[in-house]
């Protein structure tokens, strides 16, 4: 098998699978107990959490941890605007955010909050002066991604954070779920407010990430109970899940540069050999995107046959974002970057990790060419 569906999820790390067995076996303690049990675990949570601001530069105190990229993005944005409404009710985000931000910003519109959806240019960027010229007197937040999860642009996070420390009474909010081991950041230095991890995204387990919160920034949380994670989100913590991500962000930090490297490499061998497939159309602007990700198209074609022909080779990629890739119409975010719609049907994401090897990009080149050989004559959309 050649997986290259990475965006959607990567394959665990067996040191993470290891450490995650081993939490749920020995570490099984609720950590709010009082007995040497609950201490086990309350323990190994603390050592997560200093595990997890050390990967991100910032404080224990500034770790909450949560079910994954979803709800920390929905517990950033949704618990901005109900903390901080009464500032005023404006948000700024892009047209190309991932669903559980556009969609949340949505949502917010229905409680009677006004959103600003940035346009972006071909490459799928936004610029800094459209966001200067959509910043009012009422705007509370600002949510943009750091990498986008299907065209791989990188957005200008350290210029758009640089800029809005001139204006502290808007946060800023990056979801950095397609970010941590791809792309560096620096979440203080960047002015970042807080940040999105899903674990699932760099070799760890799924149903556990981290949103990062400023000190001193308050949130209303999305979940009322036991109070666990300093109030933030309540709910006895997912101990096993947890630690496999605090394995998983150490091991990504400590190969991230090398890993970084390869898949620049990678993605270069990619990107030429696709560009010997005349009806290969490539998507991903060349300069400014993640290493990792390379959205293409053949216009005419349907792109769900292609992804279960190259199956057939034993070639794993995707249509779009694994949250809506069952969804029969074309992307939103590549429309919004200005593809046509004939175009952006027809498209494919090819994904990669710091494990992918070059004779697997090889072979999917190649087994890339045979199935557009057999299919072309048929499947015309």
């Amino acid at each position: 098998m050649i997986y290259l569906d990475n965006s959607a999820t990567t394959p665990p790390y067996p040191e993470v699978v290891d450490v995650v067995q081993k939490a749920m076996l020995s570490f099984f303690g609720n950590p709010s107990s009082l007995h040497q049990k609950g201490v086990e675990a309350e323990n190994l949570l603390k050592q997560a959490r200093m595990v997890s601001a050390q990967a991100l530069q910032c404080k224990p105190s500034e770790i909450i941890f949560t079910s994954g990229g979803t709800e920390g993005n929905n517990a950033a944005i949704k618990g901005v605007a109900f903390q901080y409404q009464s500032r005023g009710k404006h948000i700024i985000t892009t047209a190309v955010e991932h669903p559980s931000v556009y969609d949340a910003a949505g949502q917010l519109e229905t409680f009677g909050f006004d959103v600003t959806y940035l346009p972006v240019d071909h490459d799928g960027r936004v610029s800094l002066e459209s966001l200067q010229q959509a910043i009012r007197p009422d705007t509370i937040l600002v949510s943009i991604m750091h990498v986008n999860n299907e065209l791989g642009t990188i957005q200008p996070i350290k210029e758009i954070g640089t800029f809005l420390k001139l204006h502290p009474r808007i946060l800023f909010h990056v979801d950095a779920v397609q970010s941590f081991g791809k792309v560096p950041f620096k979440m203080k230095e960047w002015g970042i407010d807080l940040l999105t991890l899903s674990a699932h995204k760099f070799h760890g387990p799924r149903g556990v990430g981290i949103l990062a919160k400023r000190e001193g920034v308050t949130l209303h949380p999305l979940l009322a109970g036991g109070g666990q994670e300093s109030g933030n989100r309540s709910g006895t913590e997912n101990i096993p899940g947890i630690a496999g991500l605090a394995k998983a962000l150490r091991m990504t930090g400590e190969t991230q540069a090398k890993s970084i490297a390869h898949m620049q490499k990678l993605a270069e061998v990619l990107r030429a050999g696709l560009m010997e497939i005349p009806e290969c159309v490539i998507n991903t602007p060349q300069t400014g995107s993640a290493p990792h990700i390379m959205n293409i198209s053949f216009p005419g074609m349907k792109a769900e046959v292609l992804v279960h022909a190259l199956e057939e080779h034993g070639i794993m990629v995707s249509t779009k974002s694994a949250c809506s890739s069952k969804a029969q119409e074309p992307s939103r975010v590549l429309l919004a970057a200005g593809i046509k719609r004939e175009q952006a049907i027809a498209s494919i994401r090819i994904s990669l990790s710091g494990q992918t090897s070059l004779e697997e990009i090889n072979l999917f080149v190649s087994g890339l060419r045979e199935s557009l050989a057999r299919i072309s004559p048929y499947m015309k959309a």
